[in-house]
């Protein structure tokens, strides 16, 4: 179980939602799991080496600073995190392949889609707190998305634990 984004934030005084607009792709359209991170910095290699790891259900956030000059990612590394058990992917900026991603057994949060690829030049940074949307997005924290957006949980908390604390 999940977890509905709207109900952890209404049960939990500390979850915070990203004020951007997600655009949701793939067939899992709700996803969590603790989150690891890569920053986008001319390049995405980090990216390509992160999604061939396992992902043992965590989520990779991808902070590309909303950049809109080249997709972030794209099916071939979708395919690659569904096959090593990624729960999803966050991508701050665009992506594509995005009628091929939607097969596949992943979710993928996006601002929206382009056409070409960004940069490989430069690797990028691994497993740091990023934030973006107001939110800072610290690895290891619990991450859920759905149809309605993105949440972070406080230190320590799931959805299940969020949900249970309520009742």
């Amino acid at each position: 179980m999940v977890g509905k984004t709207t109900d952890l934030c209404d049960a939990c005084e500390g979850a915070r939602a990203a004020n951007l607009y997600f655009r949701g792709f793939g067939l899992r359209r709700a996803f969590a799991g603790a989150i690891r991170t890569v920053l986008y910095r001319d390049g995405f290699s980090l990216v390509r080496d992160a999604v061939h790891q396992s992902g043992h259900g965590k989520v990779l956030v991808i902070d590309g600073a909303g950049q809109a000059t080249g997709a972030l990612f794209g099916d071939v590394m979708a395919g690659i995190a569904a096959r090593n058990g990624w729960a999803g992917v966050v991508v701050n900026g665009a992506i594509r392949d995005t009628a091929e991603i939607d097969t596949m057994d992943i979710g993928v949060k996006a601002l929206g889609t382009l056409p070409n690829r960004a940069s490989l030049r430069n690797p990028g940074e691994m497993d740091l707190e990023v934030s973006f949307g107001g939110v800072a997005f610290p690895p290891g924290a619990w991450l859920v998305a759905d149809e309605d957006g993105v949440v972070v949980l406080p230190p320590g908390l799931t959805a299940l634990t969020s949900i249970s604390a309520r009742r």
